[in-house]
């Protein structure tokens, strides 16, 4: 069953390191079967009062996949790139 992980990119502290992540990052989740299903753009909110300012989806094959690449040595390289620019929230929703 595939997964969904959603990334709320808050709060972008350094831009040219949060650039050189996103730059980084796709190679990683393709390697690992990911695909993206959205990745920024316009953000329209329809109901209540969530108003994120970047959005990211990603598709992955089943959990275990998502956990592969998450966890992958090459993912573990290119994350400090985002955890030292940005605020974030993730999580991980299984598919129907």
């Amino acid at each position: 069953m595939s997964v969904y992980m959603i990334i709320e990119a808050k709060e972008i502290m350094d831009r040219a390191k949060y650039g050189e992540y996103i730059e980084k990052v796709p190679r990683t989740i393709e390697k690992f079967g990911g695909k993206y299903l959205a990745r920024g753009g316009e953000v329209t909110v329809v109901s209540g009062d969530w108003k994120p300012a970047r959005l990211i989806i990603v598709e992955f094959a089943s959990m275990e996949k998502f956990h592969a690449w998450w966890r992958s040595p090459e993912y573990r390289v290119v994350s400090p790139l985002r955890e030292q620019s940005a605020k974030t929230n993730a999580i991980v929703v299984n598919g129907v």
